[in-house]
């Protein structure tokens, strides 16, 4: 599988995050925004538990790229 068709899901529960890190241009806005939750040094680097879903959605929403997207988990 080619880098840019990686694809890597982090679950709070209610929502799911994808991210592409092929897409990613790593602007650092994601880190900025909730450090908590993106922590390039951590295992796993995305903690989607550590926020709001609400806070979430907005933050990834602001992502530049587009490397990094959610669905609901219904």
């Amino acid at each position: 599988m080619a880098t840019n068709e990686i694809r890597k899901e982090y679950t709070n529960g209610e929502l799911t995050i994808v991210w592409k890190p092929g897409k990613c241009i790593h602007a650092g806005v994601c880190v900025k925004t909730l450090p908590k939750v993106y922590d390039p040094n951590g295992k796993p680097w995305i903690q989607p538990e550590n926020a709001s879903t609400a806070a979430l959605k907005s933050q990834i929403e602001a992502c530049p790229s587009g490397a990094l997207s959610y669905y609901m988990n219904t």
